[in-house]
């Protein structure tokens, strides 16, 4: 006879999946936008060596520099992967502050078949054509390879000047010889630092790296919640209701699972809140949208369980209808969101195969389990049992 184990052991199947759950939480944390490479193993052509280099934080580019001290001249080698194939890299120095608007910029992008850099005086965000710039500059190359654009140039700096701000930056298109206006994500708006030509030393921003945790966890918090926690949720009231052995405990393993799930969904989506309010201009409205969206669902799942009617109660149906309807559209918006969280995000892409192969695992034991019951509530009916109104059919409700 098919049965289910007892509740005492369904509880040790949902315990070892929160076990999991927090493993993968652990790893999770570990996302960082380092990359392999380093500065310290690249070589260059033309017998190019700089005293110092710089493996810069984000948007995965390097630099490598020789200041002379004797004629204040600045020697640059500066590495980025552009945003497309066709696309461009830049760095810059702004004389006046950390931003891209006011630098003095070389940017590099193909031209036919070679590479090309040239000066760019960045006064406006709409639209830029090369021009003089306010440093001279000599020995301007450009090249490409191994997925990576490269700017080498000598510029000469005033006397004074042994500190400057540096910015850099990638794009996806140049259109006519001119670069395309660059995305505004995070790593493209935090591309900046100082960098001490005395010392030998570079920096960035305070507060980077404090961001940038808070966007782990931020999405930490909603990848258990959303797109994990409520799918097994919803699993553990669609299949183990259905056996007699595991009632009432799967509704407490269900209520347990959603209500854990829908708190720490609060703290990723106060989070987000928190996140959204310290980035002004960046805005990410589809993933926000959805996240309000997927707090109003489960806010009103919560207070469901507190309007639920009896079983044979008249209106019993039409809780059902609405319970369930909400709850797999939690799921659907959940697990969508996640995906664009990690577009965002953009770990590593062994996290993004890492959760699909455990919506993949999730996807098989529901599977299993639906074949498992419909062949039970067959069974029954074979024997034209009468337990089909006592809550334990495959459609019954809680």
């Amino acid at each position: 006879m098919l049965s289910l184990p007892n509740p005492s052991m369904a509880s040790s199947f949902s315990f070892s999946f929160i076990v999991i759950l927090g493993f993968l939480s652990v790893l999770f944390l570990q996302i960082n936008p380092s990359h392999c490479l380093t500065c310290s193993s690249q070589k260059f052509s033309s017998n190019r060596v700089y005293a110092h280099c710089n493996d810069l934080p984000q948007l995965s580019s390097f630099l490598h520099w020789t200041y002379d001290s004797s004629n204040s001249s600045l020697k640059i080698a500066f590495l980025a992967p552009p945003a497309d194939t066709n696309g461009w890299v830049a760095w810059s120095i702004n004389p006046t502050g950390l931003s891209m608007l006011g630098s003095q910029a070389l940017i590099a992008y193909k031209v036919g078949g070679g590479m090309v850099v040239k000066t760019f005086n960045v006064d406006s965000y709409q639209s830029i054509a090369p021009s003089k710039i306010s440093f001279e500059v000599s020995d301007m190359s450009a090249e490409n390879s191994g997925g990576m654009m490269k700017i080498f140039a000598t510029i000469a700096l005033p006397s004074k000047m042994t500190t400057i701000n540096q910015v850099w930056q990638v794009g996806s298109a140049v259109t006519s010889g001119i670069p395309a206006s660059h995305a505004f994500e995070a790593p493209n708006l935090n591309s900046k630092g100082t960098l001490d030509l005395l010392k030998g030393e570079s920096s960035t921003p305070s507060g980077g790296d404090d961001k940038l945790r808070n966007r782990n966890i931020h999405g930490i918090l909603n990848a258990v919640s959303w797109g994990i926690l409520f799918p097994f949720g919803v699993i553990l009231a669609r299949y183990l209701r259905t056996f007699q052995s595991a009632d009432p405990a799967w509704f407490y393993l269900h209520v347990s699972c959603q209500v854990s799930a829908y708190v720490i969904g609060v703290a990723g989506w106060a989070t987000g809140l928190k996140l959204g309010s310290e980035s002004k201009g960046v805005v990410y409205s589809t993933h926000r949208n959805i996240g309000i969206s997927l707090f109003c669902f489960a806010t009103v799942q919560i207070f469901a369980l507190f309007l639920r009617p009896k079983k044979d109660h008249k209106h019993r149906i039409y809780w059902n209808v609405y319970h369930h309807g909400i709850g797999y559209l939690i799921v659907i918006l959940g697990i969508f969101n996640v995906f664009k969280g990690l577009e965002i995000l953009d770990p590593a892409q062994k996290w993004k195969r890492a959760y699909v192969i455990l919506l993949i695992a999730l996807g098989i034991i529901a599977v299993l389990l639906e074949v498992i019951t419909w062949a039970v509530v067959f069974k029954r009916k074979s024997k034209k049992s009468t337990k089909s109104s006592d809550g334990y059919d495959v459609n019954g409700g809680e």
